[in-house]
């Protein structure tokens, strides 16, 4: 039924592009009550939630926010944060990267699997997936005997906290790739090898150069939702003050103990690295949309 409809727009009088155009145009009624209902939607759930963040993180004034930042613990789960994510977003990149190149350029056997294996993440829930860290790492875990006798501790300690976010945050680069790559096809590539460049070469000088934005834009949001993964990081911190907490675990012991103005001082940081990640996304998002266009 829709296929003869569609037939009848394109074939009908005063030319079938004018005419699609047309029956696929809304009123302008009905757009600007689209348009207001979305911005509606976005300054009450978003605009709203934002500002109120901002807005009790200096309401005790500036030197409580500047203490509340500067103070042992927090620069201490600052820091954390930072060396997580200095750690899980190049190893996450490098596998997205090797992951998106295989998957869209090669066919090989257990090319669905590895998929399936990428999107797992997506699929279970983070506090479980740091369950099954502590299963696996914990004391009483699978190799929990053999990680104590060799006073190797991961469950508790900053290495748990990399697993769990590297586990949960592996997908974003390699989810962001694959459909880029599968787009631009190997024949650039195919061509390259034709006129004698090794596979090194052909990597650097035509893959990367096509991806660059792409992986990019991969590894911002895989770099904001790192620094602000709080399930699984909450399963296997332990939460050691001074230790084992992130920002978003240093938020929280905050709040529960009352001390509002601090812990909205602590997650402003973690609005303003949302805000700045969008900016980024923006960006890239133009450039691709550029580079698209000119292509």
């Amino acid at each position: 039924m829709w296929a003869s409809v569609q037939q009848e727009i394109a074939h009908a009088p005063f030319g079938g592009g004018v005419s699609r155009a047309r029956a696929l145009e809304e009123p302008v009624l009905v757009r600007r009550v689209l348009i207001a209902l979305a911005l509606v939607f976005l300054g009450l759930f978003l605009g709203l939630p934002l500002a109120a963040v901002f807005v009790n993180a200096f309401s005790s004034g500036l030197g409580v926010f500047v203490a509340a930042i500067t103070e042992h613990d927090a620069r201490s789960a600052i820091g954390l944060t930072l060396l997580v994510a200095a750690i899980s977003v190049p190893l996450n990149t490098l596998f997205g990267v090797a992951a998106a190149w295989a998957i869209a350029k090669f066919d090989f056997r257990g090319k669905s699997t590895l998929i399936t294996l990428i999107d797992l993440p997506f699929a279970v829930s983070p506090v479980i997936s740091g369950l099954i860290f502590v299963l696996l790492f914990g004391l009483q875990g699978f190799f929990g005997r053999f990680l104590a006798e060799h006073n190797v501790r991961i469950i508790f300690a900053i290495p748990g906290i990399v697993l769990a976010t590297t586990f949960i945050t592996f997908p974003f680069v390699a989810r962001e790739l694959i459909p880029l790559m599968e787009e631009q096809g190997a024949e650039e590539e195919e061509a390259a090898v034709s006129l004698g460049a090794g596979g090194w070469q052909v990597f650097r000088r035509v893959t990367l150069s096509n991806i660059r934005f792409g992986m990019l834009f991969g590894v911002v949001l895989l770099n904001a939702r790192a620094m602000g993964e709080f399930g699984a990081v909450s399963v296997v911190s332990g939460h050691v003050r001074g230790y084992t907490n992130t920002m978003p675990l240093h938020v929280e012991i905050l709040y529960n103990e009352y001390q509002t103005s601090a812990a909205f001082a602590v997650a402003s940081l973690l609005a303003l690295l949302a805000l700045v990640t969008l900016a980024l996304k923006t960006l890239l998002e133009w450039k691709m949309h550029r580079r698209g266009v000119a292509g």
